[in-house]
């Protein structure tokens, strides 16, 4: 049997050479970063719209608020909208003050009124239809509409192209940095994934839209970045 001294010796000289290979090893690695990008054409739209109105007090502008918004909702619903696809995304009344006498300078302002803003967030799944329910909801009182977006019901499927379209990228990166270093990529260590979801939105601000208003929903973009660490050798 060894001696624990013949232990200790065969330690150091193992702790030695890795020592003085742990240079050597990480050479032997490099990190990618790869990108995919897929393009699709969406199925459902997302839109935020309300109501913003004037009242001499507080409780007037909430109270009409509420019945304006009502109207709205009523209209969405009538429109195909189901309940879970509504939701009140701000609520707010705040006074406003001018200055009641612009020919006499002063710092003071008077309160004149308050303000009442209720917005909703509204996903249209039959996109066939958004111009209809764009229209609806104008006509039923709306007269906030500050967003509209396009996606997909589901994106897993469309991003998982992405994802592998990436991954590809990485590894046609690294075959070619190790071809102009005279190596080859023997293996991968690791992958992860830095980006994600990308959409293109539409932003609109009007007030008014015409009948059955026609809307160009296009495509939307959907990316996946990868970070891959492969192993190389020499060719």
């Amino acid at each position: 049997m060894q001696s624990y001294k013949g232990y200790s010796t065969m330690l150091a000289a193992v702790l030695a050479l890795a020592a003085a290979a742990g240079p050597a090893l990480a050479e032997e690695h490099i990190t990618v970063t790869g990108e995919g990008r897929v393009a699709a054409v969406p199925d459902m739209a997302t839109i935020t719209l309300g109501v913003v109105g004037d009242a001499p007090t507080a409780a007037e502008a909430v109270a009409a608020n509420a019945a304006a918004a009502a109207k709205v909702i009523a209209a969405l619903d009538q429109a195909g909208i189901a309940g879970a696809d509504m939701q009140t995304s701000s609520l707010s009344v705040n006074p406003v003050y001018e200055d009641t006498t612009p020919d006499v300078p002063t710092d003071a302002a008077t309160l004149t009124r308050f303000q009442a803003q209720t917005m909703l967030t509204v996903r249209v799944r039959a996109l066939d239809s958004l111009g209809a329910v764009l229209d609806g909801a104008v006509a039923a009182g709306s007269n906030q509409i500050y967003g509209l977006g396009f996606d997909l019901a589901d994106r897993e499927p469309r991003l998982d192209e992405a994802r592998r379209a990436a991954v590809a990228d990485a590894r046609r990166k690294a075959d070619l940095y190790a071809e102009a270093a005279g190596l080859v990529v023997t293996g991968v260590e690791s992958i992860s994934e830095d980006g994600g979801y990308a959409a293109r939105p539409m932003e609109m601000r009007q007030a008014s839209f015409a009948k059955d208003m026609a809307v160009a929903e296009g495509e939307i973009d959907l990316s996946a970045r990868v970070t891959v660490v492969f192993d190389f050798a020499p060719r």
